[in-house]
């Protein structure tokens, strides 16, 4: 596990159930955790700074960062987990459905891309890591049209990030696991845990991730 001391990680999203793994194994790896949400997560560690926000709504958005740099100092990396899963025929996906998925994968991602990148131009630099998927990174699946299109568009925003700012010592990186397991799941379920999913974020939250700048990790379970 690499040593975060002297770190300072938002986590957004942070009240789902990859945002409260990730809250517990960076805060175990010694960071200063802070996270943003709709509502407090449960069971959060020692030292938590929150701010309560809806991801897709930019002056929320922004107080909440400001509210969190005031409580912790400086955000040296971001990890945005916002996100939803959804899918059905693509015939029968109304605009609804569709302005849905997009609103809370890209345009939470679009908001919290930005607003990152404000704070870090102010302070000196810092790191986004971007959770996206398989489905994102290597091709769209039948009934997934949205879905598939927000994370490929994640993507796509993230290495946009890497690619202006990297002058700025502003580095962006997404990880793009398959499904994410809880544990309970069947044992033929084809994934990757999230605990492991939260050990490579924080090794990309450390020195070494760096070097991935606008990358995509990739996770996948056994095929």
């Amino acid at each position: 596990m690499p040593d975060l001391t002297d770190t300072t990680v938002l986590v957004t999203g942070a009240s789902g159930r990859l945002g409260g793994v990730l809250l517990r194994h960076l805060a175990n790896a010694g960071a200063t955790v802070a996270g943003v949400a709709r509502s407090a997560p449960k069971d959060a560690p020692d030292g938590f700074h929150f701010a309560a926000a809806d991801a897709t709504d930019e002056d929320a958005l922004a107080a909440a960062f400001a509210q969190i740099r005031d409580e912790a100092g400086p955000i040296d990396v971001v990890i945005h987990a916002v996100g939803m899963w959804d899918g059905g025929p693509l015939a029968e996906t109304t605009l609804a459905d569709w302005n849905a998925v997009l609103s809370l994968n890209l345009t939470a991602s679009f908001l919290t891309v930005r607003e990152s990148v404000r704070h870090f131009l102010r302070d000196g630099g810092g790191r986004l890591i971007g959770i996206a998927s398989r489905q994102g990174a290597d091709g769209a699946p039948a009934q997934q049209a949205a879905y598939a299109a927000s994370k490929a568009g994640l993507i796509r925003l993230f290495e946009a990030a890497a690619a202006e700012h990297a002058a700025d010592g502003i580095q962006a990186l997404t990880v793009a696991p398959s499904m994410i397991l809880f544990g309970g799941e069947d044992p033929a379920t084809r994934g990757v845990s999230a605990k492991d999913v939260a050990a490579l974020c924080a090794y990309l939250c450390s020195d070494a991730g760096a070097a991935h700048n606008g990358a995509t990790l990739r996770m996948y379970g056994a095929a």
